[in-house]
């Protein structure tokens, strides 16, 4: 009898063990596939922070908006060519391109002053 329970408490123990494991496996894939970019929006000639700009990636519903320092966060981004568009009051918009490949990336939009 001893040596029944035993073997049941055996197969408890690594029966969890193991669904940990798969657990933790499926987590790290899931933070794999979690890109972000951030950055910050300054005024192209005088190189101040723009504060509330509108940073979108083009294609998506996806956007910001800059903070005091003008930085902003997009998260949940996938791997690949990657669009941003950013628009604010009385500053032309201006579109940069590039590749998302690492898990943060960092990019500086300047913005012109429009005439």
């Amino acid at each position: 009898m001893k040596k029944v329970i035993f073997a049941l408490l055996v197969a408890l123990v690594s029966t969890s063990s193991f669904a940990e494991k798969s657990e933790t496996k499926t987590e790290a894939k899931a933070e794999a596939a979690v890109l972000s970019v951030s950055g910050n929006v300054i005024d192209e000639v005088s190189g101040e922070a723009l504060v509330g700009v509108e940073v979108k990636v083009e294609g998506s519903d996806i956007k910001t908006y800059t903070d005091f320092d003008g930085h902003f966060v997009i998260e949940n981004l996938k791997a690949g060519q990657c669009k941003l568009v950013a628009s604010y009051t009385s500053y032309n918009k201006n579109e940069k391109t590039f590749s998302i490949k690492s898990k943060n990336n960092q990019v500086k939009i300047e913005l012109q002053a429009s005439k």
